[in-house]
């Protein structure tokens, strides 16, 4: 079985991404900040729960020793929990916005990396954003060109770049970066655009089901590499 942690998987991209990889056999934990919301989906999908904070070590820790005890390594590590970080740019809004989005993918993977190298094909998806792409952000017949988040989308250019550094340091284990497309989530609420989570999972699933000879340390979406 393949064993797969999915951070922020209570709602949106995360719980569909969880709903597909459960159909395709893989054994799945959601990991959520808020313990009842965790556990209620978890439930409804017939997932297992694992309270995980990104913005906590201890948290982080405890969620992957969990995991360590139950299934003894990790094979997927997906990175989805992430923050919109709209509004007001103050320094608070703006460690928020980072210590979730890039900062987060590091304590989670730091913690599974001991976890994956146990794994006989382990990958790591990160899920970015285009608007963490010049070429995107400056392209007007994008629509992160004119979207107003300009912490949202430098914490992704992070979350970006980090994904090809780990793919380097890393060379055991797949490093891939998605753009899982406009989705309409609860984050993405006041735009009022996007399509459903489960049509954007779709991507998220393809690079988390990664064959030992697949790609790493790229960014794409479900056309294929993402220039940025």
């Amino acid at each position: 079985m393949t064993i797969t942690l999915i951070t922020g998987a209570n709602k949106g991209i995360g719980f569909e991404t969880a709903a597909q990889l459960l159909e395709s056999g893989h054994v799945v934990y959601i990991g959520a900040r808020d313990a009842e919301r965790g556990e209620k989906a978890a439930a409804a999908l017939g997932a297992r729960f694992v309270q995980l904070d990104v913005t906590d070590d201890a948290s982080v820790s405890n969620a992957l020793a969990t995991i360590d005890a139950a299934e003894g390594r990790l094979d997927v590590l997906v990175n989805n929990a992430g923050v919109l970080a709209d509004g007001v740019a103050d320094g608070p809004t703006a460690l928020r916005a980072f210590d979730t989005n890039a900062v987060g993918i590091v304590r989670v993977t730091e913690a599974a990396l001991p976890l994956l190298r146990r794994s006989s094909n382990p990958t790591v998806v990160n899920v970015s954003s285009s608007a963490g792409s010049f070429w995107a952000v400056t392209n007007p017949d994008r629509p992160e060109s004119g979207l107003p988040l300009a912490l949202y989308s430098a914490s992704k250019a992070a979350a970006t770049m980090l994904t090809v550094q780990y793919a380097k340091s890393q060379p055991g284990i797949k490093f891939n970066a998605v753009e899982p497309g406009t989705t309409a989530t609860d984050m993405t609420a006041a735009f009022g655009i996007g399509r459903t989570p489960s049509e954007s999972a779709r991507v998220v699933v393809r690079f988390a089901t990664l064959g030992t000879d697949g790609p790493t340390g790229t960014f794409q979406d479900e056309n294929g590499d993402v220039p940025w």
